[in-house]
């Protein structure tokens, strides 16, 4: 059983400043006020010079087999940047390059959890296709960054700034949990988050690391168990509540910005944890292809995306209003949002 003390007191109270202080800073300092527009409205307002292309040697495109009536189904992944990830990433370029996914399948579609596809025969030595030279191997360490660029550097001190109160008591929290079974208040995941060059991150501030989350969307590298961290062959991707315990576990590399719908319809499987059991009358859909958008064919035009920048005005009040719902249909602003519950907009150019 857990002790209340004075400390839980004291953690209570400064744990219940919101997951994002960012937007709340912001508001502090006079660079953006509360607004009654609801979030979709202050996004559809934001001025063109707040929205950050995007590159399309970061747009993975991945083709399924088309439905039951014919229609095309097509998926569209963006990358993560640079400092993240990037050896996962670069096999993954090599893997599109080589075409390497042409023909294998969507092999797990787990409820309320995550779709995996890659190699239907990748643990069958004498079926499983053959992977593309010159893939690298990624260690453990990359699951995190330090302070590698001036964005990291700049979100970890805003990080800082705005849990000042939570990194008083770290070590009489530290000191609590020791009397007792475990952390009692708090995000379980991390001291802090943040947004960086568009993607959510967590951060360990007195370690000076950061690190994508697992959020709705998100694009992971399948793995064995420790210490192989994968290759980027298998992939999988959120559609459930964010597991936020595969934080540092495994590789994030990317998020899915169009096309999550004909993924999280797919239907479950029948196998241990999801995976697809012909035996018991599952059938895997297949992938066609997955290309890098700069490599597509020039007599289709691709269209170009472009995401909301999380250093802008506009973020900060759309990140405010996701906290505090104003417009006309809330009773009372939550006074708070987790990471995950503010989703970076995305939309195509016009």
């Amino acid at each position: 059983m857990r002790k209340t003390s004075i400390v839980l007191t004291a953690l209570l109270a400064a744990s219940a400043s919101a997951l994002i202080a960012q937007a709340s800073a912001n508001q502090a300092a006079g660079r953006t006020s509360p607004s009654p527009l609801a979030p979709s409205e202050i996004v559809a307002k934001a001025p063109k010079a707040d929205w950050t292309g995007i590159a399309a040697s970061d747009l993975l495109v991945m083709d399924l087999t088309p439905d039951a009536k014919g229609k095309p189904r097509r998926v569209v992944i963006q990358l993560m940047p640079p400092p993240f990830s990037q050896g996962w990433i670069g096999n993954i370029r090599k893997l599109a390059a080589a075409h390497w996914w042409d023909g294998t399948a969507i092999n797990r579609v787990q409820d309320n959890y995550v779709v995996q596809w890659g190699d239907p025969n990748a643990d069958d030595k004498a079926k499983a296709k053959a992977l593309p030279a010159g893939l690298v191997a990624v260690p453990e360490s990359a699951y995190v960054t330090g302070a590698s660029n001036i964005e990291v550097t700049l979100a970890l001190a805003r990080m800082a700034g705005g849990h000042a109160a939570e990194l008083a008591v770290i070590e009489a929290q530290r000191q609590m949990e020791e009397q007792t079974d475990g952390p009692s208040v708090g995000d379980p995941y991390s001291i802090a988050t943040d947004f960086i060059l568009g993607w959510p991150v967590a951060g360990a501030i007195a370690d000076q690391k950061v690190w994508p989350v697992h959020c709705y969307g998100m694009v992971g590298v399948g793995r064995d168990l420790s210490p192989n961290t994968g290759t980027g062959a298998e992939l999988y991707t959120v559609i459930g509540h964010a597991p936020r315990h595969l934080d540092r576990n495994i590789a994030l590399v990317g998020r899915v910005i169009e096309g999550i719908e004909f993924l999280s319809s797919l239907p479950r499987g029948h196998g241990a944890l999801g995976f697809y059991d012909l035996a018991q009358g599952d059938e895997r859909t297949g992938i066609v292809s997955i290309r890098l958008a700069s490599e597509m064919p020039t007599d289709k035009p691709f269209p170009a995306y472009e995401y909301l920048s999380t250093e802008s005005q506009s973020f900060a009040a759309y990140a405010d209003a996701r906290a505090n719902r104003r417009d006309d249909f809330f009773i009372r602003p939550a006074g708070g949002a987790d990471v995950c519950n503010i989703p970076v907009p995305v939309r195509r150019v016009k």
